[in-house]
């Protein structure tokens, strides 16, 4: 066994994935590092397997599940991707792990008690996510909630060994920096109950907004919305952006170190949050009454925002207005003396 640099165990961390398209180790090769792998090392963190990332596989991964259910490998973090898959009839078998003859839901159930930590990498594995939408005819569900009910496959009342009950690192995909500072945490032994936000999500992220350091922020503030994809505009009022409402810091912890969804011209859809895929319209338009978006920013009464927005619109400053509805600057900002006051 690796062992980290302070001279204690590194942690280990076995990788698996259930119902999911695999965007999250998809995006995890995106981490901002040369040396993914050195990185962990680094970090004190010994990666046992993943199905992308990893070596070994086969027989290989069987000796390794016989050793960690035997007691001769720790086993201190399961990180799972993707939802888990109860149907048919909660018989599991709509996703057997190859070469076990057993389901994957009832490997999770098990290494899940083994485990010190448990952590559901994305939106799937935390609340069931985009496998989880429509009729949900493979009973898709997160590890340990449904949408945003507890329960899921290990139940409200799953703790991990360590404590702490599932830390669900959510997003659809979710940005490699969540998952490899929440594994860093983890190794540092730093994470503790109070570490963890209302639907036990990591703080370090989900105490933000994404429309914390969002550009077009001035837009928002002036209500000049974009009435088009390409406008440069706010996506609130027209466009289905949740920006205001949801938890990540997506625009401050920029994708690739430059980019995110809204930088890209495209509306907030509210990927962290439980039950994003179906939100009951089109992910580009915003749902109104009487004019006015149903989804409001968090923790703003309704009349303040409705005042606030028509003292707004009255102030927005020519340029900003052209701007908005502009796929380039139309209108630069005016040129003042230098001695500004």
């Amino acid at each position: 066994m690796r062992q980290a640099g302070s001279g204690s165990p590194a942690l280990t961390v076995l990788w698996l994935q259930s119902g999911g398209c695999g965007g999250c180790s998809m995006s995890l090769l995106c981490a901002d590092t040369t040396d993914f792998h050195g990185q962990l090392r680094d970090a004190g963190i010994d990666l046992l397997w993943h199905p992308s990332l990893s070596l070994a596989s086969g027989h290989e991964l069987t000796a390794l599940l016989a050793e960690i259910t035997s007691g001769r490998q720790r086993l201190d973090a399961l990180c799972v991707e993707g939802s888990l898959l109860r149907g048919p009839n909660g018989s599991g078998r709509f996703h057997m792990l190859a070469g076990t003859g057993r389901a994957m839901i009832d490997w999770v159930r098990e290494l899940a008690g083994i485990a010190r930590h448990v952590v559901a990498v994305g939106s799937c594995a935390a609340w069931g996510g985009i496998t989880a939408g429509g009729s949900n005819p493979t009973d898709a569900c997160g590890l340990q909630y449904e949408d945003e009910h507890p329960g899921g496959l290990l139940g409200a009342a799953f703790r991990a060994r360590g404590g702490l009950p599932v830390i669900n690192v959510a997003g659809c995909p979710t940005h490699p920096n969540w998952v490899t500072d929440t594994l860093m945490a983890l190794a540092a032994d730093g994470f503790q109950a109070g570490d963890l936000d209302s639907l036990n999500r990591p703080r370090f992220y989900a105490d933000q907004l994404v429309h914390h350091g969002c550009t077009r922020n001035e837009y928002y503030e002036f209500k000049a919305s974009a009435e088009k994809p390409s406008d440069l505009g706010c996506m609130m009022e027209h466009m289905g952006c949740k920006g205001t409402q949801v938890h990540a810091d997506c625009n401050t912890r920029l994708w690739n170190g430059e980019g995110s969804c809204t930088r890209g011209g495209y509306a907030c859809i509210a990927c962290t949050e439980p039950g994003f895929q179906e939100p009951g319209h089109p992910f580009h338009q915003t749902p109104k009454l009487a004019g006015i978006p149903i989804g409001l920013p968090t923790d703003m009464p309704k009349a303040w925002f409705v005042a606030l927005a028509s003292l707004s619109k009255s102030a927005t400053p020519r340029r900003v207005r052209l701007n908005a509805v502009a796929d380039h600057l139309v209108v630069p900002p005016v040129a003042k003396k230098t001695r500004l006051k």
